[in-house]
């Protein structure tokens, strides 16, 4: 075991030539800053494209190296939708992990056994993995919270209290977090969730949430086009249930009834509802609204630059964060914000835009249309608001120093703990 050697299991993690967010990989790369080694065991099969985005036919796993980062690309069973093969594809994932994690340093001399292992509960069946593997090597196990499951489906509607899934969710849920060393969270509101089963669990609670890299994005934040009518309104990110998009679409409309030549409104992204929502719009008739591919991590800066505002809605979340809000900032523009987490809008707080309800398509509309009708000054003057806040706060460099902290502490507890070899009093 070498304990200055870190594996993340998530699913989900990506590249930055791929399309999604690249949270792990960037705090990885902080860790490998400090002296650690960091492995990240990630699906081949991109949930984004819906291909395999690493593997030749056949190949069981294989590895990659990018700025220092090693990735383990693991493949797991095709799926569209949300349907239950997406679950199986979950299943697949996790028990392939677990069986190459066992082996995998003697198959790659180049990746040493684990010291730390995180699981990142983008679904509990990879936290399980890391948990068996953390038993299988003696390492510290770290349970990193981003959906919670189930209280997450069921916030949105998706699922029902006592049903069989949820009760099953839910003991496994309590069965990691009572075995976990410490726990990441990305919402300060998991916490709370925690503290009403055991105050023991919220006392390992590491507080890390999403953020950016700030200076990605400087060009998009100097190249500003001069605004002219219609005003280009953004939204670049995922297309899910969660997502709650159909309320923008609905806010278009009433902006168009009174001005249709106000805005210019882009969709970027992908997700499962990107087709209704594309025919959505066919109906309403908003021909002012437009659909793009999601583009990669390295190039969000670039499209980013693009717009003259911004928006982000969501609908009944409580208990995430939201890696797009941070891209919004950087980017220096303003923002308009209808969620439901108070921590998911610094709107107020630090003056980068306007908040909205995120059940009102009329007052998502008027604000707007507020943004749109501000001096140009004005709407400069909250994007860099918004750019410094993220700077301070969200930054990798900033979060990097948090996990670097609590993986220390980590090390720092285990030679407290251990006994004293012979000799030693």
């Amino acid at each position: 075991m070498n304990k200055r050697s870190v594996w993340i299991l998530n699913h989900y993690a990506i590249t930055p030539d791929l399309p999604g967010r690249t949270r792990h990989y960037e705090l990885a790369c902080e860790l490998i800053n400090r002296g650690y080694e960091v492995t990240i065991f990630a699906s081949a099969f991109s949930d984004r494209t819906h291909t395999q985005v690493r593997l030749l036919r056949g190949e069981r796993w294989a590895n990659e190296e990018v700025d220092g980062v090693k990735f383990v690309w693991v493949p797991s069973v095709a799926y569209q939708g949300n349907g239950w093969r997406r679950m199986l594809n979950m299943l697949d994932f996790s028990w392939r992990v677990y069986w190459l994690g066992r082996r995998l340093p003697i198959l790659d001399a180049g990746i040493a056994a684990p010291g730390v292992i995180i699981g990142s509960a983008t679904h509990l069946f990879a936290v399980s993995a890391a948990w068996y593997l953390s038993m299988f090597y003696h390492a510290h196990f770290v349970m990193e919270v981003r959906d919670l499951w189930p209280q997450s489906f069921l916030d949105t509607g998706q699922w029902r209290e006592g049903q069989l899934r949820v009760r099953f969710f839910r003991r496994l849920e309590q069965f990691l977090y009572a075995r976990a060393e410490r726990i990441i969270t990305l919402s300060p509101l998991t916490r709370d969730y925690l503290a009403r089963y055991s105050q023991a669990w919220a006392h390992k609670v590491v507080y890390i949430p999403n953020g950016t890299r700030v200076a990605r994005f400087a060009q998009a934040a100097e190249d500003r086009r001069p605004s002219s009518s219609p005003l280009t309104v953004m939204y670049l990110g995922a297309m899910g249930v969660t997502n709650g998009l159909e309320v923008v679409l609905e806010a278009i409309r009433l902006v168009n009834q009174a001005d249709p030549h106000l805005l210019q409104v882009t969709f970027v992204g992908d997700g499962p509802e990107k087709p209704r929502l594309r025919q959505l719009a066919r109906q309403m008739g908003l021909h002012n609204v437009l659909f793009e591919d999601p583009v990669s991590n390295t190039e969000v800066p670039r499209v980013a630059g693009r717009a003259d505002m911004f928006i982000l809605v969501q609908r009944e979340i409580l208990y995430g964060s939201l890696t797009k809000l941070y891209d919004y900032m950087a980017a220096a523009r303003p923002i308009v914000c209808a969620v439901y987490a108070d921590h998911n809008n610094p709107i107020e707080q630090t003056g980068c835009g306007l908040s909205a309800s995120p059940d009102s398509p009329q007052d998502l509309a008027d604000k707007m249309s507020a943004l749109a009708h501000m001096p140009e000054a004005e709407r400069q003057a909250m994007g860099e608001r918004g750019r410094a806040f993220v700077q301070k706060h969200h930054d990798y460099s900033v979060l990097g120093l948090r996990l670097n902290g609590m993986l220390e502490e980590l090390q720092t507890k285990a030679l407290c703990d251990s006994p004293p070899e012979d000799g030693q009093i």
